[in-house]
């Protein structure tokens, strides 16, 4: 117990110095951002440049001082991203969802940021079982975060299956699941996990005909003993259900 204490103590002694390192580096970017507009400022003796002689000249002078803090912000990004990955790995997930957060405010186009983010906050809100309103808060944070990450790529199909997953085990709307399931299953038609997800939303949405078809196409993917004889027990409790 004592070393896994240590460990941690350890960890989060890494996050607060990674991240007042990174906080430095920001805050020196930050300072010469300042500096260089305040430089194009005077260009336009005490007013933004107006002019397009102006502008071209501002342009000139600075450009490549603009592309280099565009750099350092991708940079500050990427850095955030690889340090959240690592507090996530040794399961400190609530540091890593702040990194996360860090991360994405430099990069916010990343789509494998966001779904991070999301199972990240699905991870915290299933052990606020004690607190419902805190578990609300973090599995409304996972929803709008996997649906972010579907939005900048359709076709990334890890948040469609965690995104189901959340709709059917978690919030209770296991309609909202079946479109996402639909695609993920045409993305990865012979994944038994993802087909027997989608026959659970059925059954779950009324659907019994559907789920039953669905459990049979499960049998037919699968030699796993212990997927099939689960298969057979949810398949049976569907027939079962109609008695």
């Amino acid at each position: 117990m004592k070393v896994k204490k240590d460990i941690i103590i350890g960890l989060g002694v890494i996050f607060v110095i990674a991240s007042a390192i990174i906080g430095g580096t920001i805050w020196q970017k930050n300072r010469a951002r300042t500096t260089l507009a305040e430089r194009i400022l005077e260009m336009g003796k005490g007013g933004t440049p107006q002019g397009i002689k102006d502008l071209r000249e501002a342009i000139t002078l600075y450009e490549k001082e603009i592309e280099q803090h565009v750099k350092d912000a991708a940079q500050t990004g990427m850095y955030w991203k690889i340090l959240a990955t690592r507090l996530h790995d040794r399961a400190l997930y609530g540091e890593a969802l702040d990194a996360y957060e860090r991360a994405i405010y430099y990069m916010p186009e990343d789509h494998s940021l966001h779904f991070m983010r999301g199972l990240c906050a699905a991870i915290i809100a299933k052990s606020r079982y004690d607190n419902p309103t805190e578990q609300a808060h973090y599995f409304t944070l996972a929803e709008h975060a996997y649906l972010r990450a579907i939005e900048l790529e359709p076709d990334y199909s890890r948040p469609r299956y965690s995104i189901a997953v959340l709709y059917v085990y978690e919030l209770g709307l296991p309609e909202e699941a079946i479109p996402h399931l639909t695609h993920y299953l045409e993305l990865s038609r012979n994944n038994v996990d993802g087909v027997l997800l989608l026959a659970a939303a059925q059954y779950m949405s009324g659907n019994d005909n559907e789920a039953l078809a669905l459990c049979d196409r499960a049998l037919t993917l699968t030699k796993d003993r212990n997927k099939i004889a689960e298969t057979e027990q949810f398949k049976n409790r569907i027939l079962n259900s109609r008695y």
